[in-house]
This record gives structure tokens, sequence and C-alpha cells, in this order.
């Protein structure tokens, strides 16, 4: 095995947590991996060395370990293992050294820990062994592809009943690193974003089939507030060669109040790549409410639909309508790239069609005003005289999608020539 190869990354509490680290890495090492472990221990000093230690932590975090200990300020320790250790991972993953991180923890644990894996890119093995693994793990998870195992019991030494699941865990980040690698024909360059929810999915579906022929791959993502962060991120990292972003639909949770909002950077990732972008109004009748009494009692009385036992989908008006349009022109007209935004004016999902709970044409007008009023003029605006799920919609979308990647591509080799 070469010294070069990279290495398993073990984070734990070590002061707590040591016996448990150590069968881990034992396990690790058993499936050929070579292994590190990093200490992110508050309350005393770890039994055993480890080679990124507590203390060096602390330092990358921006604090003194002793201090930390005195001070018995967890919230302030944790938020100081938090950032040294996601230092550390991003450090050493950036020189080649990081095959994939396994971090077991309770509450405090499992926020340093995650925090080292959203500090690594997409694909980087994460697998988090947590006492918190069944509840909500959005704060921890956020848009990363961690791996959360529930550890069922609580951490205090190796059991008969903790072992088993710490073994899978072990085998999980040793098969993750094992199998860890491109998929044969994959091209980034050839990769388009897509935002999509159930009442636009005939719509990207449609495009998705359309591009493939065309030789490009559709990556889709809900557009549920986190997935619209994590398809920005990713944008921001790099994934992608264009953005059809048909579904922007948190735009109206964002404006009105709803659960699934994306939060206000929504549609700025693209733009500041420079991306080719065709964007729709997608699925904007509507604002979400997800959970038991989630839906406010200030709107009354207001046209809603009980989508399931969990799900409130409320119409948007005309007056939120036009402030959506207002918002959404505002961002596009900082893109640095190419941007076309298409109208569907026979309807924007599949409850706003003709004879559907949503459907209001009056307040689709004002949104699509709002969009004509306030978009720059370097933004093309085209309306189409279909439904957003009907297959002239899709059609249209990607020829001008293609249209925008083809002259963004003439441009850049002119320029280049010139």
């Amino acid at each position: 095995m070469s010294a070069a190869e990279p290495f398993a990354l073990i984070a734990a509490a070590l002061d707590t947590k040591g016996e448990e680290a150590a069968f881990l890495k034992a396990r690790l090492e058993a499936s050929g991996l070579r292994v590190r472990i990093l200490d992110f221990g508050i309350l005393s000093d770890a039994p055993e060395a480890a080679d990124y230690p507590a203390v060096l932590v602390a330092e990358r975090g921006g604090a003194d370990l002793a201090a930390l200990r005195a001070s018995r300020d967890r919230a302030a320790a944790i938020d100081a293992m938090m950032a040294g250790s996601a230092a550390i991972a991003a450090d050493l993953h950036r020189t080649g050294q990081l095959a994939g991180v396994l971090s077991i923890g309770g509450s405090g644990g499992t926020s340093v820990g995650t925090a080292m894996m959203r500090a690594l890119p997409l694909g980087v093995p994460k697998v988090m062994v947590s006492t918190v693994a069944a509840s909500n793990v959005l704060p921890y998870v956020g848009g990363s592809d961690i791996a959360m195992l529930n550890s069922v019991t609580d951490f205090s030494g190796v059991n008969a009943l903790s072992a088993p699941i710490l073994a899978n865990a072990a085998g999980a980040l040793a098969g993750m690193v094992a199998a860890r690698r491109q998929p044969a024909g994959l091209n980034r360059r050839r990769l388009v974003a897509a935002s999509m929810f159930g009442v636009t999915t005939p719509a990207v579906e449609q495009c998705r089939v359309l591009l493939a022929e065309a030789g490009y791959e559709l990556v889709p993502f809900h557009a549920t507030g986190i997935g619209g962060r994590t398809m920005e991120a990713l944008i921001a990292e790099g994934h992608f060669a264009a953005v059809l972003d048909l579904t922007t639909t948190e735009w109206a949770d964002e404006v009105v109040g709803g659960t699934l909002s994306a939060g206000p950077t929504r549609l700025e990732a693209a733009g500041r790549a420079g991306l080719p972008q065709v964007v729709a109004p997608g699925a904007l009748d509507m604002v979400n409410f997800f959970g038991p009494g989630a839906f406010p009692d200030r709107f009354g009385d207001r046209l809603i639909h009980r989508y399931n036992d969990n799900v409130v989908l409320m119409r948007t008006t005309a007056a939120e309508n036009a402030e959506i349009g207002r918002r959404i022109a505002e961002k596009l007209n900082a893109a640095k790239g190419p941007v076309a935004v298409l109208l569907p004016l026979k309807g924007v999902s599949a409850m706003d069609a003709d004879g559907g709970r949503f459907f209001d044409p009056e307040a689709d007008a004002a949104l699509f005003g709002a969009l004509r009023a306030h978009l720059g003029v370097h933004v093309l605006i085209e309306p189409i005289d279909a439904h957003i799920n009907e297959p002239v919609f899709a059609a249209r979308s990607v020829a001008r999608l293609l249209t925008l990647i083809a002259a963004q591509g003439e441009a850049h080799a002119q320029s280049h020539a010139g």
C-alpha cells in the first residue's frame, strides 16, 4: 500500500468515545484502509494520542482549548470545534489526503462531525453515526450527501448492541471509499441542473428526454427549500454547464411566508457563474405549509388545497405574484450569463390548469406582467401559448437552452481567437 494513499478520518470526542473510535479504526484497517483520528473532545485530555488532537482543532477554530474548558460554555466550545474540524477536513481534501470521514456522537458530536462533512464536496464518503439520526436531521445534513446511521443505543463503550452498528458504519465507509470512482461516461460539462416539483414533473421529464437526445444529462432538484439551496450550492461548485430552472416555486414561500423557502439568494449562483439559464415561473401559484398545524391562522379564508395530512397548499394572489415577479427579475438582471424567461400562458402548474383548483388567469397575468416590467432588456422574455406541462413548452425550453449554450460557446471561441 502506497504511503501517499489517502486515509480515512475518524472524528470523535476521544475523552468520552475513545473505545468506540479504537473499534472503528481496527475495523477500517482490517478492510485495507489507512486511518487517522481527529479528536474534538473538550471535557478532558484523551487517554490516547490523536493524529489531530483537540488542542489543534480548537486552534484552527480560533480558540484556546484550555480557555474553552475553563469557560464551561458548551455552545462556544462546539462552535470552535465545528470551525476547526471543518477547516482541517477541507485542507486534507484540498491536498488529496482524505479518502472519507466517519464520525460518531450525540447532538454536540453530530454538530461537529457533520460540520466537517458539509465542508467537503459532493461524492467524498461521509458517514455519521448519531444518537439523533432518528430525529429531524436537516440542520445537520443540509444539502450535503451525508449518510446518517442511527446509533440506537447511546455511546458508552462498545457492547453487544453497539458493536454491529459501529461495524456496519465502518463497512459503509470502506465500501464507499472502494466504490468511489467517476461513473463511466460522466462529463460535468454536459450536466444541466433543473428544478422540479410534483406539479411540474411532466415538464421536467419531457425536458430530460429532449436533453438526452442532444447529449446532455439533466439532474433534477426537488424544489422544497433544501432542494433549491442544494442546487444553488452545486451550481456554485461548478458541476453544471447550464440551468433549466422551470420550478421557481420556492420564491412564493420566501415572499409570502411558506415553509419551503430556499432563502433570498435563490437564483443567484447560475448568474454569478455566467451559466446559460432558462427560467420559468413553475408552481408559483402555490405557497407550501409543511407539518401538522403549519398553516397560519393569519391566512384565514384564503384558497387552499390539503395535499395530504402534512401539506397544505395556498393559492398566491395577484399582489403576491407581482412582488414575486419583481424579486425574480431583480435576481436575473444581475446574471453575468445569458438568460431566457419562458412564460407558460395557460398555467404554471398542474393545479393551475383550466378547471384546476388554482386556475387563476388574473393572478398569473400579474406575475407575467411583473416579470415583463422589471426584467432588463438583456433578458429574453418568451411567452408560450401553452400550459407548463404541455410538450410544446418543454420543447421550447430545451431548444432555447441549447441555443443559449451554443451562442455562449461561439462567443467564447471568438474571444479566444481575438
